[in-house]
């Protein structure tokens, strides 16, 4: 775990700058659950041009896999001209028919089930992990990063109290990347602070009055101001 994992073919990964550098975090956007890809086309790409965003994860309702398969290149479309890396939610058979940049995988028991169907030239993500001790797991097994802080099926999800905890820990002692999940803006700043790789902005960005584009645009802009931090 001590070196980062090389890109993809496609230049499209996710890497931050090395650990003990002063940087920025990226922005890793999660969509709803998606059983319309044409029709969330617009509001996606503006959010994507509203701000330098490093990886998208695609979530799909459940549907045939010809569907699927339509959906999520109809997606891949528009995120891969941009450079940004397309990551598809828990659906790793579907990466390679797709021509997607990887998957983000739930659990590490599901993500050690999967991670043979992306490596070694696809980009593998982890995320649901219940302990620290699932973590490192997860990043033994091969994942390409780790996420914390994202809520289960269920809509629950650890206290950010928790979540910042865990955070620190990663960032200071692990090379490996690491995303925190950003549940509103107030926490944005946080996870900032704690020096994540990456933020993954929820759901929430989606329904904000203002429009998800202006809502990226505006998170952007507070991380770029040192004083906001």
């Amino acid at each position: 775990m001590s070196q980062r994992p090389p890109p993809p073919p496609s230049g499209r990964s996710p890497s931050p700058a090395p650990r003990g550098r002063i940087t920025t975090p990226r922005l890793y956007l999660t969509t709803p659950l998606l059983d319309d890809a044409a029709g969330f086309a617009r509001e996606l790409e503006a959010a994507l041009d509203s701000a330098d965003i490093a990886a998208v994860l695609l979530r799909l309702a459940e549907a045939d896999e010809r569907t699927l398969i339509n959906r999520a290149k109809s997606v891949a479309t528009l995120v891969q001209r941009r450079d940004v890396a397309l990551l598809l939610d828990n659906r790793p058979e579907l990466v390679a028919r797709v021509g997607a940049d990887g998957a983000h995988l739930t659990g590490v028991e599901t993500f050690a089930a999967a991670v043979a169907l992306l490596k070694p030239d696809r980009i593998a993500g982890c995320g649901g992990l219940r302990s620290r001790h699932d973590a490192m797991l997860a990043a033994e097994s091969g994942a390409d990063y780790v996420m914390f802080g994202e809520p289960d099926r269920a809509g629950r999800r650890a206290p950010a109290e928790e979540v910042e905890e865990r955070l620190a820990w990663w960032a200071e002692l692990v090379e490996l990347p690491c995303v925190g999940y950003a549940a509103n803006r107030d926490e944005v700043k946080a996870l900032a602070q704690i020096g994540v790789d990456f933020i993954a902005l929820g759901e929430w960005i989606w329904t904000e009055p203002e429009g998800a584009a202006a809502t990226v645009k505006a998170v952007a802009a507070d991380l770029a101001d040192p004083a906001s931090q």
